[in-house]
């Protein structure tokens, strides 16, 4: 999950440092310029990773939907709500809701809210090759850890130029292990439910609660 979290954030982190490609910072403002103009975002994904040496290959699908800082994320079965302040985390294989308190300021927190913050240090970004993706034309944007101790050794962040939509992202680890996360499906300014973003404990009287903080 951590992962995945991780990877849907690069998706729409565009990260800044001094040593940069001004054509690719140009291209990583106009995208970022777009996806502030907008209320909220839903997203279908696809999700894989692989390893050829250790003979691993999976794939998922699932969605977001985002709206400030509150998101509803569902992957592997799991959902999670954040509200602003809380996060559940709903499992109904093993009928368990866990509840937490997050902030999303801080460092360490991974959360798809922060697809929509920009411009935080750690890579060096150019530009990239551009490619013709069924029929659609992709510029990549390659992104490198400033830090040399980085288990990323680099990622390929896919733009379509026309809509100033991300693409795709390929995350190439130290350890062989390529991870990409395409999007499938992207909505803006959607009229959503008021109750989307809230917990209805009604609907899991049987469930375990399980509050960690």
């Amino acid at each position: 999950m951590k992962t995945f979290l991780l990877s849907i954030t690069l998706c729409f982190t565009l990260l800044g440092f001094s040593q940069n490609d001004p054509k690719a910072k140009a291209l990583l403002d106009q995208v970022s310029i777009k996806v502030k103009s907008y209320d909220n975002i839903s997203l279908d994904f696809r999700y894989v990773l692989h390893n050829s040496a250790e003979n691993i290959n999976q794939e998922t699908r699932g969605d977001v939907v985002m709206e400030g800082d509150k998101y509803v994320l569902n992957i592997l079965g799991i959902t999670r709500i954040y509200d602003g302040k809380t996060m559940y985390s709903i499992n109904p294989e093993d009928e368990e809701v866990t509840i937490s308190t997050e902030n999303p300021e801080d460092e360490g927190s991974i959360t798809p809210s922060k697809m929509l913050s920009f411009y935080t240090e750690g890579y060096t970004y150019k530009m990239g090759a551009k490619e013709n993706i069924k029929g659609r034309v992709i510029q990549f944007v390659k992104l490198t850890p400033i830090d040399s101790n980085s288990e990323i050794d680099h990622v390929l962040l896919g733009i379509d130029p026309q809509t100033k939509h991300i693409y795709n992202l390929i995350e190439a680890g130290n350890n062989g292990t390529k991870t990409t996360l395409t999007v499938t499906s992207f909505e803006t300014n959607q009229t959503l439910s008021k109750a989307l973003f809230s917990f209805n404990k009604d609907k899991y009287k049987n469930f375990y609660i399980n509050k960690l903080n």
